[in-house]
């Protein structure tokens, strides 16, 4: 039975910081599964909470428990018929959109973001998400995890790990074909062993030499400094033999997409846009007129294109590698994420513990 309260890291929009706050532990409506969280991460995203941004963030409550991506033990269930596909005890990972409709086109084929009713929030932002011992999520977003996942570390694949492989899968390269993955991060080094899995050539870029050892963990057939070497885009052009058939980006750097046509291959080369920087993309219309590259968005994932990507990663042992903390050095692993020390994923462990699994 879960208790009435919790403990919680609540980001308070009074003076731009988190909190380690007790708060109640919700209850599950009809079609809600309550949730011991047993692995939540970090993602870049969390940071927008504290930074000017047009990106269309709401925060409908303050204080609000940030964190979008997590992984737990159903523990309750609302009476609905959704819920009772689960029982108590399951292990579970699910994505953060609540209050849409789920069966509408948009929901089905977008972006839950972009339902019909106009009334999706995201956990984590508008409404409290995964950062605290329990949670409640929407049924219809939820699946149980396949055996080979542990639900100890599988946090950043129920959002960094739909959006990686997306990223990857949606560019339809053929096996042999070069992508360059641009970030080679917290989402980048997923993106590295999808690639790899799916029988690609890889080059990964970053400006953290730490994330470029990452990537090379990860399989990455060749690694670039991009404000260290001044020549990389040249030796890029010289590895491909002419560019790259796709550069996915998974940063928020403007700068990076602005990089990004000098190492495409001309003709059918893809910009596969992920990352949000703050400040809008500048595309020259001249050069997708012409066809000398096509601009291509993967979304972050959605109920319905959820479970490929984990199954996947189950099949090929995908998984992230991650630096767990104890939920009151949130903080911490914030300040790490800003200045560019953290390897991989940083996540948080409920069972006390706080371990390194790199």
């Amino acid at each position: 039975m879960a208790p009435k309260t919790m403990l919680a890291q609540q980001y308070d929009q009074r003076d731009n910081k988190i909190h380690l706050n007790e708060i109640p532990v919700p209850e599950p409506r009809d079609h809600e599964l309550l949730i011991k969280i047993q692995n939540a991460s970090l993602c870049h995203s969390d940071l927008m909470l504290f930074e000017p941004n047009d990106q269309g963030l709401v925060l409908r409550n303050n204080p609000v428990t940030i964190g979008h991506e997590a992984t737990g033990t159903v523990v309750g269930r609302g009476s609905g018929e959704v819920a009772s596909k689960f029982k108590e005890g399951d292990n579970v990972g699910f994505l953060c959109a609540v209050e849409c409709c789920f069966d509408c086109s948009n929901c089905r084929n977008v972006h839950n973001l972009w339902c019909v009713t106009g009334k999706t929030q995201m956990q984590g932002f508008a409404q409290n998400g995964y950062f605290q011992e329990y949670a409640v999520v929407d049924a219809r977003a939820a699946m149980v995890l396949p055996e080979a996942l542990d639900v100890k570390t599988a946090a950043p694949l129920f959002c960094a790990g739909v959006t990686a492989f997306h990223g990857i899968q949606d560019c339809e390269l053929k096996p042999g074909q070069w992508v360059a993955v641009i970030g080679c991060g917290g989402l980048g080094h997923l993106g590295i062993q999808y690639a790899k899995a799916m029988g690609l050539k890889v080059i990964g870029l970053d400006i953290a030499d730490q994330a470029l050892d990452e990537a090379k963990t990860c399989g990455a057939d060749h690694v670039f400094n991009s404000m260290k070497d001044r020549d990389w885009k040249e030796k890029v052009l010289e590895i491909t033999g002419g560019g790259v058939d796709a550069a996915v980006n998974f940063t928020a750097s403007k700068k990076s997409y602005d990089d990004c046509p000098a190492i495409i291959k001309p003709g059918q080369g893809l910009l596969m846009v992920v990352g949000i920087p703050r400040e809008p993309l500048q595309l020259n219309a001249f050069d997708i007129a012409l066809g000398r590259f096509r601009v291509k968005g993967s979304n972050n994932g959605t109920c319905y294109n959820m479970r490929p990507a984990i199954e996947f990663s189950a099949k090929h042992n995908i998984k992230p590698h991650q630096t767990l903390f104890k939920l009151e050095e949130l903080p911490k692993m914030i300040e790490l994420m800003n200045s560019h020390k953290a390897q991989g994923r940083m996540g948080v462990a409920f069972d006390g513990g706080a371990k390194s699994n790199l």
